[in-house]
C-alpha cells in the first residue's frame, strides 16, 4: 500500500534543484525533469512501436526505478555518477546503499516491486526499454541545457557540456523513435509544449513549500496511479492506461493555465465551459502536432480523464469502478480507472497542502483544502477501484 513515507519522499524531488552551479533564469527541479523525460519516452516509444515491440510496463517501471534512485543520489554530479557506473564493483556498492535507503518506502508496495527494482540496477541486460529511457533522459537534459546555456554565454564548461549532451543523444539514433523525434517538427513542438508546463505553477496565487509545477504534478499522479494499479492486480493495459492518463491528464492546462477548483465552481456551468474550451484548443493546437493514429489515445488521456471506462467493439463505455475488478480487468477491454486517477489527483493536492502547512505556511485556502480532502476520503471503508484511501489518509494521523 502507498504510505506516507513514500509520498513525502516523492515530493522531495520538487525541492531538488538542477544545474545549481550555473546561472538559471528559472528554477529547474528534478521532479520536472523526470516528468519531461517520461513524456519524451512516450513519444519515442510510440514511434518505436511502428518497427519494434515496446514493453510499456517495463518503460514505466524503469522510469519509476530511476526516479527513486535519483532521489537518493541527489548530491552526485552527473559526471561523477557516470564515472562510478563504469566501475561495476563501485556501482554495485552504490546501488546497495540506494536499496537500503529505499527499503522502508518500497517494501509496503506490491509484492515483487522491490525485487524488480533491485534487478533493474543489478542486471547488465541492455533492453530496448532501458535504451528508450536513456535516450529520453539525455534529450530532456539537453532541452534543459538550452535554457541554462542562454544564461551562461561563454560560461565555464558550457561548450563541453553541449558537446557531451549532443554526443549522448546521437548515440541513440539507432532507435527509430528518437530519430523520428529529431526529424519531426510536430513531435519536437509537442515535447516543447509539454516542457512549458514546468513553468506553470500549481496554486500559483498561494505561497507554497515545496512549489510544484503542473508538469511535476502530472508525473506524481502517473506514478501513484501505476503503483495503485499494481496493488489491485490490474491487467497490463489497465496499468498502462492509468499511468499515461496521470501523465497527461493536465496537459490542456498548457493552453488555459491552472485554474483552481473554487474558481471553476464559482459560477454554475463555468467548469463545463472551461472543458469545452480546452477540448477546442487541444484540437487546434495540440493534436495537429501528433500523428493522427495517436489522437484517440491522447483524447482518452486528456478528455473525460476521470471517468472509468472500457472499450467494447471499438466504442467507449463508462462503468462503475467496482466492476473493474471483475470481468473487465482484461486487456481486451482496454480499461482505464478514471475514478482512481481522480482520487490520486486529490491525494496529490492534499500532499501539497499538507507539506506546505508542515513547512510553516499558514493559509486558510490550504487549511480548507487539507481538511476537505481528509473528510472526503477518510470515511470508514471507502475504497476506489479496490484501493483503501481511508487507510492512506489515516497514515497521516500517526
Amino acid at each position: 500500500m502507498i504510505k506516507k513515507a513514500l509520498l513525502e519522499t516523492i515530493y522531495d524531488a520538487a525541492s531538488m534543484q538542477r544545474w545549481n552551479d550555473k546561472v538559471r533564469p528559472v528554477d529547474l527541479r528534478e521532479l520536472d525533469k523526470q516528468a519531461h523525460k517520461m513524456i519524451i519516452a512516450y513519444v519515442i516509444g510510440k514511434e518505436e512501436e511502428r518497427e519494434n515491440e515496446v514493453d510499456w510496463c517495463e518503460i514505466i517501471e524503469g522510469g519509476i526505478f530511476e526516479f527513486l534512485q535519483r532521489l537518493i543520489l541527489t548530491d552526485l554530479k552527473p559526471q561523477i555518477f557516470n564515472e562510478i557506473k563504469k566501475d561495476r564493483g563501485k556501482y554495485k556498492r552504490l546501488n546497495e546503499w540506494v536499496f537500503k535507503n529505499l527499503e522502508e518506502i518500497v517494501l509496503p508496495l506490491e509484492k515483487g516491486f522491490y525485487d524488480r527494482l533491485r534487478e533493474y540496477f543489478v542486471s547488465d541486460k541492455e533492453s530496448r526499454s532501458k535504451k528508450i529511457l536513456n535516450a529520453a533522459h539525455f534529450y530532456a537534459t539537453k532541452w534543459e541545457f538550452g535554457i541554462v546555456e542562454q544564461a551562461n554565454p561563454g560560461g565555464y564548461e558550457v561548450p563541453q557540456i553541449r558537446q557531451r549532451l549532443e554526443q549522448e543523444v546521437e548515440k541513440h539514433y539507432d532507435l527509430p523513435g528518437l530519430k523520428q523525434l529529431v526529424l519531426s517538427s510536430g513531435l519536437r513542438n509537442f515535447v516543447n509544449l509539454c516542457g512549458q508546463l514546468r513553468f506553470q505553477l500549481r496554486w500559483s496565487h498561494i505561497n507554497m513549500t515545496p512549489r510544484t509545477s503542473v508538469l511535476g504534478h502530472m508525473l506524481i499522479v502517473a506514478m501513484l496511479a501505476y503503483l495503485s494499479s499494481l496493488e489491485i492486480d490490474a491487467c497490463e493495459r489497465r496499468r498502462i492506461n492509468n499511468y499515461f492518463t496521470g501523465l497527461f491528464h493536465d496537459l490542456p492546462e498548457v493552453l488555459t493555465r491552472d485554474i483552481i477548483s473554487p474558481v471553476k465552481r464559482a459560477i454554475e456551468g463555468l467548469e463545463g465551459m472551461i472543458k469545452q474550451y480546452e477540448k477546442k484548443q487541444m484540437e487546434k493546437e495540440v493534436y495537429p502536432l501528433l500523428p493522427e493514429d495517436w489522437h484517440s489515445q491522447m483524447k482518452m488521456f486528456t478528455e473525460n480523464e476521470f471517468k472509468t471506462i472500457i472499450f467494447v467493439n471499438g466504442k467507449t463505455e463508462e462503468v462503475p469502478g467496482e466492476k473493474m475488478q471483475g470481468s473487465y480487468n482484461k486487456d481486451k477491454f482496454n480499461p482505464r480507472d478514471g475514478e482512481l486517477v481522480k482520487a490520486i489527483d486529490d491525494l496529490a493536492a492534499f500532499m501539497e497542502a499538507y507539506l506546505s502547512r508542515k513547512n510553516g505556511i499558514k493559509n486558510v485556502n490550504l487549511e480548507d483544502a487539507e481538511k476537505g480532502l481528509r473528510a472526503k476520503y477518510q470515511k470508514p471503508g471507502i475504497r476506489i477501484s479496490g484501493i483503501d484511501f481511508a487507510a492512506i489518509y489515516a497514515d497521516f494521523e500517526k
